[in-house]
């Protein structure tokens, strides 16, 4: 199929959203909106605000509700801007609890495969043996994989230590060194390798007993990670790399969520996870505090069908054993 929407101005954009009915007000300071950030990023925002109506099939008779191009009564353009100032602001907050968690896990990594080994994250003999043997579909091992992803890591690194290392010890970074260069995909997956005690070992340091869910934690919080740093949107979204619930049910907050499809898939539970982990690695922290009240200031609407703080997942249920925040 070929694409056969026209380029438009700023000026044709907007005059496009008003005659479907959103309500601009200054159109200079919406102009300026649509320059800064786009249309298409903004349009992830005014998404909701999109008029439902129901169709019937005449053959089948099934009814569904379809999505019009027309905007629901009193939906102004402010609503998706400040919905996206929100968004912002909660992926910087985001961003400091995953870059503590990942600096955090590092050490707990390094340090503990390190002291077997100074290669530890190179010889398949100091990891889980499956990961030496399971191929994948190009039939190379999945640590070989993982090998091949570092070391191009490596080579694109422009740090200072790494060339100081490669100068003076050859090629090969000491475990150390190498969580590093590490991303936190490359990192969560170099956790999923270890061997099973050595998952449990580290689990355990967070207060977790069922290693496979923090397994699970840290691949979900890869993710977030990812969204995070392509700036793309938190709110309203359903979580695709969903984490698992502790099978002990030993920690309290997550029998909240037990159960309950709907919020496992939404972004809350992360955060909940972040928050958990924050508290291990530093419980003094306010890191917490400062996400409530980002949350609790959530931006109002113009529209007679609004949103609310609950499409990223909280709600009063989900935040009633987090009562002392």
């Amino acid at each position: 199929m070929s694409y056969t929407r026209p380029w438009k101005s700023f000026a044709e954009q907007l005059a496009l959203i008003e005659s479907r009915g959103m309500e601009i007000g200054d159109h200079a300071a919406a102009q300026k909106h649509l320059e800064r950030v786009g249309y298409y990023r903004l349009s992830a925002y005014w998404y909701p605000f999109r008029a439902r109506k129901i169709q019937v099939d005449p053959q089948s008779g099934k009814i569904t509700r379809v999505i019009t191009d027309a905007f629901v009564p009193a939906t102004h353009f402010l609503d998706a801007v400040e919905l996206y100032v929100f968004d912002k602001q909660l992926r910087l907050i985001m961003l400091d609890a995953l870059e503590r968690i990942e600096v955090a896990l590092r050490v707990d990594i390094a340090y503990l495969l390190g002291k077997r080994d100074t290669f530890a994250h190179l010889q398949t003999s100091q990891l889980h043996l499956g990961f030496a043997s399971k191929m994948n579909k190009s039939g190379i091992s999945a640590h070989a994989g993982w090998v091949d992803h570092y070391k191009k890591l490596v080579s694109r690194s422009r740090e200072d230590f790494v060339k100081h290392y490669q100068n003076r010890h050859g090629p090969d970074l000491p475990i150390w060194v190498a969580v590093e260069v590490l991303d936190f995909g490359a990192l969560s997956q170099l956790f999923a390798m270890m061997k099973v005690p050595d998952q449990e070992r580290i689990a355990g340091k967070y207060g977790v007993k069922d290693w496979r869910a923090f397994q699970s934690w840290l691949r979900s919080l890869s993710y977030l990670r990812n969204l995070v740093a392509h700036h793309s949107r938190l709110w309203n979204r359903n979580v695709e790399v969903q984490p698992k619930l502790p099978t002990s049910k030993d920690i309290d907050w997550c029998r909240v969520f037990d159960g309950d499809v709907h919020l496992q898939a939404k972004p809350f539970l992360l955060f909940a996870i972040c928050r958990h982990l924050l508290l291990q690695i530093c419980p003094n922290t306010e890191w917490h505090l400062r996400l409530k009240n980002h949350l609790h200031a959530f931006p109002a609407q113009r529209a007679q069908q609004r949103r609310t703080v609950e499409d990223i997942g909280e709600s009063l249920e989900t935040t009633r054993p987090w009562r002392a925040w």
